[in-house]
This record gives structure tokens, sequence and C-alpha cells, in this order.
């Protein structure tokens, strides 16, 4: 008997514990590479380089923003570590947002259903309404990228970032 459950605790960690395969992103492989972002947000003109790339054995996308403009220490007034990955069990993207102004919390993880050239990321709250969403659009004519982003009160969504990728 003891032999039976330390087998099925044996198969039961090896199946929670299985590594997915590296993610297959013909569309997350557009967004490698260098880019100029440019654009408003907050209604203010920046512009910002971008640099995304493949890490821990191709499960993530790694993305890394940084502001030409400088804050009053000379240092860029804004960056972002952002990951992109795939979930197997829900079939959809996974995004986390990490950036200067801290504090960890649900709505710094948006989802994406897969779509052809776009990937709309919905952040909630911990009420789980919407109250961000980043839609990144891929041209593939241009090979640009744009990224929409607008804050959602009451179900009403506000234009908050609209900017484009291109090439570096």
């Amino acid at each position: 008997m003891r032999r039976l459950l330390l087998l099925l605790i044996l198969c039961f960690a090896n199946v929670a514990f299985a590594q997915q395969p590296p993610v297959n992103s013909p569309l997350l492989d557009h967004l490698a590479g260098k880019w100029l972002l440019q654009g408003t947000i907050a209604g203010q003109n920046i512009t910002h380089d971008v640099n995304a790339e493949w890490v821990l054995d191709h499960h993530y996308l790694a993305i890394q923003e940084v502001s030409r403009e400088k804050n009053a220490k000379g240092e860029p007034q804004y960056q972002a570590t952002i990951y992109i990955a795939w979930n197997e069990p829900t079939k959809e993207y996974a995004c986390v947002w990490l950036d200067v102004y801290g504090g960890l919390a649900t709505e710094s993880i948006g989802v994406a259903s897969p779509n052809e050239n776009d990937l709309l990321f919905v952040f909630k709250n911990e009420k789980s309404e919407v109250t961000f969403k980043n839609d990144f659009v891929y041209d593939p004519k241009s090979k640009t990228w744009e990224w929409r982003m607008d804050n959602i009160a009451n179900g009403i969504a506000k234009p908050f970032a609209r900017v484009k990728l291109t090439s570096n």
C-alpha cells in the first residue's frame, strides 16, 4: 500500500512539475528585436528605446523599455520590464508589466487571447474589473507595431497612450 501511495505521489508530482515546451509564437517572434517607440503617453510626446528578446529557454519574451526623456536626477523618466509568456492550460498569453512606479499587484498582469496580428492584453483589478487594456498590433506590411493603451473606468475606455514601434 505504501509503495502504491508513493508511486501515485511521484506520478502526480511529475505531472504537476512538467515543463512546458518553449513558446512557439510567430507573432511574438516579430516583436523580438530592437525598436524605437514614439508617440504620446498621457498627452506627452515621448521617445523610448525598446529591446525584446526571448529568455529562459524561449519561455518568455522579455521587453526592456527605457525612455530617452530624463527626470530631475538625469535618469530615464520611465523604465519597464515586461514579460510575455504562453499559458498552455488556458490557451492565452500572459503579460507581466513591471515599471518604475513599482507595486506588483493584480493589475500588473494582463491576459490576451491569440489572434493573427494582435494581442489585446486585458488587465483587471482584485475585483476582476477591467481597468486597463493594451493592444499590441503588428502590421506585417510595414513590419511595425502599435501599442494602443486605454484606461477603463466604469466600462468606458479613455485613451492613455498611442505609440508606434519601428525597427531600430
